[in-house]
């Protein structure tokens, strides 16, 4: 593993080892939050799901959205 971050502070994708390290943790640590933000949306989908009347609704104003589009 360490080669691999040498070879990217030797082509320049990284000033430094600490800052490829940091950079790594940082995207670790966003994927995570990220992973926890869309795991709460779809419990909330499964407690509370939509009615046919607002999926007939999303439905329709994707459809809508899609015919507006100046194909």
């Amino acid at each position: 593993m360490m080669q691999a971050i040498d070879a990217c502070v030797e082509d320049g994708a990284f000033p430094s080892r600490a800052e490829a390290v940091r950079v790594a943790i940082g995207d670790m640590l966003d994927h995570h939050r990220r992973s926890k933000i869309g795991e709460a949306i779809a419990d909330g989908y499964r407690r509370w799901p939509q009615t046919d009347e607002e999926y007939a609704t999303a439905e329709a104003a994707a459809i809508r959205s899609i015919n507006e589009e100046p194909w």
